[in-house]
């Protein structure tokens, strides 16, 4: 039998009464004398506490995403909607999660701040996951199931068949990550959410819309899930000058298409590349804005483009990810600089 939402999440936060702005309880726009919650009359608008639920914006993200406004939260990054998670669902030093491994790496820091166990299960060979053993790796405490697709640092997409058959045999939550996919091809599991009530998936501002300074995460769920987010979260947690900055760029997303078709044409021309390359031994395919590469000696080559000034992140002591080097697709005239000294390496 599935377990329900009530049992899912913690006891406490179940019976928690959130905090609420008097000012949340006026909505009408006849409200113009704002005298309720200690603000400096001067200076405006920043002198205002922002919109805590952000409804303009939600407004525009629900149009381009295609999700209604009463199934998006919105975070101080991805990363508040990651922890987020582990506050309402899992019970410390009791309850635990498990994930892919590799991934990102703050599903486990906040795993960790959080006192919650992380299990780690392997991809194969070619960076796919295995439902079953996924599966299990779950006993009756597991509450969360993390999945990073494209995923972070492989950059491949997870086969979607397996993750829906963790979707329909697991009555926990699972948290697909979805950061990468406006560089993917396949379609987004966001559209899915009504199918499947226990589902959350995670987008970010900060990759193909150029905005990870404003620090804009989404999540997308079911409207129960979404209120239990809004509940816990802090009052202003995105700031007025991110909305703003935000309503600006999502009024021009073609502006965005734009970028992702030039990163994708760069990533396979750099991809090409690096074939070529006598310093490198295999170039693994890629759904995101960058690309994991096998090389000859990963540390040694690392070292040697820091000295020219070029950051590339060193993976050789991640799971599964031995002397490979992830490679971010930058302009043509950073990507044609990591090139020119990968070329004059000894």
């Amino acid at each position: 039998m599935m377990r329900t939402l009530e049992q899912l999440v913690r006891p406490n936060i179940l019976s928690l009464a959130p905090y609420n702005t008097v000012r949340g309880r006026y909505s009408t726009r006849a409200a113009h004398v704002f005298l309720d919650a200690n603000e400096n009359p001067y200076h405006a608008p920043l002198n205002r506490y922002p919109d805590p639920l952000q409804k303009d914006l939600k407004s525009k993200i629900s149009k381009i995403k295609g999700v209604p406004i009463e199934n998006i939260f919105l975070g101080n990054g991805s990363v508040e909607a990651i922890d987020l998670v582990y506050r309402i669902f899992c019970r410390p030093c009791i309850d635990n999660v498990v994930a892919i491994e590799p991934t990102y790496g703050m599903y486990k820091v906040c795993a960790e701040i959080n006192e919650v166990e992380y299990r780690k299960v392997l991809l194969d060979e070619k960076y796919q996951i295995d439902a079953e053993k996924l599966l299990a790796a779950c006993d009756n405490n597991t509450k969360v199931i993390w999945i990073c697709s494209p995923n972070n640092p492989t950059g491949n997409n997870l086969s979607r068949q397996e993750i829906e058959i963790l979707l329909s045999r697991f009555d926990g939550i699972i948290v697909v990550d979805e950061a990468y996919s406006d560089f993917s091809k396949h379609s987004s599991l966001r559209f899915e959410i009504h199918r499947y009530p226990r589902l959350i998936v995670l987008n970010t501002m900060s990759k193909a819309w150029a905005c990870a300074g404003i620090r804009l995460g989404m999540a997308f769920a079911h409207q129960d899930i979404i209120s239990i987010y809004n509940k816990v979260k802090y009052p202003h947690n995105v700031n007025i000058l991110t909305q703003q900055e935000a309503m600006e760029l999502l009024a021009d997303p073609f502006a965005v298409d734009k970028w992702v078709r030039l990163l994708l044409q760069e990533r396979d021309s750099v991809m090409e590349a690096f074939r070529e390359l006598k310093v490198c031994e295999w170039v693994y395919p890629s759904d995101a804005n960058f690309f994991l590469a096998k090389m000859t000696d990963a540390q040694s080559i690392y070292d040697y483009l820091v000295g020219k000034g070029i950051i590339v992140r060193n993976c050789t002591n991640v799971a599964l990810c031995n002397n490979c080097l992830c490679i971010t697709i930058g302009t043509k005239t950073e990507n044609n600089e990591l090139l020119g000294a990968l070329r004059q390496y000894y």
